[in-house]
C-alpha cells in the first residue's frame, strides 16, 4: 500500500510542478514581466491572450496546415520505425557486421534536416506531376531519415540484450531460429520499440515542420511560421507555434497510453 501511494505521490508531482511552471510562466509573459526583463514588446512577442485569440478565430483555416503536418509525421514515423526494425533484424541475424552497420547508418543521422530537405525535394521532383504529391513525399522522406536510426538501434539492443542463458536454453531445446525471434527476441524488443518512439515521436515533429520551410508545395504548420514571420505577423506565428507545440503533446500521450496498455503485464527488469 505505501509503495502504490509512492508511486501516485510521485505521478502527481511529476504533472503538477511542471503545469504550476507552465502557469506561472504564462503569468509572467501575459503581465509583460518578461517583456521586461527582456527588453522585448508586445509585438514581437505578443501577449498569450493575442496569440489564442488569433488561435481560436483563424483554426478553422489552420485545419488544413495542421492536417498535412501531422500526415508527413506520422506517415515518416512508420516508415522509419518499419526500416528501422528491419535494420535491426538484419544486423541481427548478420551480427558479424552488424554493429558496422547500424553505426553507418547513425552517420545519416547526423546530417542536418536543412541539408537533406532540398535534395529530397530536387529528387522527388519527377515522381508526380502534382506538387502536393511530390512535397508530401519528399517531405516524409527527411522524417523517414530521422526516425529510422533511433529505431534501429534500439530495436537491435531489444533483439540482442537477452536475459542470461535464455538463448542456450533455446539452443538446448534445438529451437529453430523463428521460434527464437518469435518467442525470444521479438517479446524482449518491444520495450526497447517504445523506447525508440519516445525519441522519434518528438523528432517526426520537428523534422516535418523543419522540411516544411524547404518544400515545393506551401502548405503546414511550420511553413506558415516561416512565411508569417517573413511578413512580420508574428501574432499569427506564434498561434501555429502553439499549435505545433500541441501537435507534439498530443502525440507524446498517445504514445505513453499505448505503451502503459502494452506493456503493463510486463515485469520491470
Amino acid at each position: 500500500m505505501k509503495i502504490v501511494r509512492k508511486i501516485k505521490s510521485n505521478t502527481v508531482k511529476s504533472v503538477l510542478y511542471p503545469v504550476l511552471f507552465g502557469a506561472l510562466i504564462l503569468i509572467l509573459w501575459q503581465f509583460q514581466i518578461i517583456h521586461g526583463w527582456f527588453g522585448a514588446d508586445t509585438f514581437t512577442l505578443p501577449l498569450p491572450s493575442r496569440i489564442m485569440q488569433i488561435l481560436f478565430d483563424n483554426f478553422g483555416k489552420m485545419a488544413g496546415d495542421i492536417r498535412a503536418t501531422v500526415t508527413v509525421a506520422l506517415g515518416g514515423l512508420v516508415l522509419g520505425s518499419l526500416l528501422g526494425f528491419l535494420l535491426a533484424m538484419i544486423a541481427t541475424m548478420f551480427s558479424h557486421w552488424g554493429k558496422g552497420g547500424l553505426s553507418l547508418a547513425t552517420a545519416f543521422n547526423a546530417i542536418p534536416i536543412i541539408a537533406i530537405a532540398p535534395i529530397f525535394n530536387n529528387l522527388t521532383k519527377d515522381f508526380s506531376p502534382d506538387p502536393n504529391t511530390r512535397s508530401m513525399l519528399a517531405k516524409m522522406l527527411v522524417v523517414m531519415i530521422t526516425c529510422t536510426v533511433s529505431m534501429a538501434i534500439n530495436a537491435y539492443r531489444g533483439f540482442t540484450e537477452l536475459k542470461p542463458f535464455s538463448l542456450d536454453l533455446f539452443k538446448s531445446y534445438a529451437a529453430r531460429p523463428a521460434t527464437v525471434f518469435f518467442k525470444l527476441r521479438l517479446p524482449n524488443c518491444v520495450p526497447y520499440i517504445f523506447t525508440a518512439l519516445r525519441i522519434s515521436v518528438p523528432g517526426c515533429v520537428i523534422s516535418a515542420m523543419v522540411s516544411e520551410y524547404f518544400a515545393e508545395y506551401i502548405i503546414g504548420v511550420g511553413r506558415q511560421i516561416r512565411e508569417n514571420i517573413v511578413l512580420a505577423q508574428y501574432a499569427t506565428a506564434w498561434s501555429y507555434i502553439v499549435v505545433a507545440c500541441l501537435i507534439g503533446i498530443v502525440m507524446y500521450v498517445i504514445l505513453l497510453v499505448a505503451e502503459s496498455l502494452v506493456l503493463k503485464n510486463r515485469t520491470s527488469k
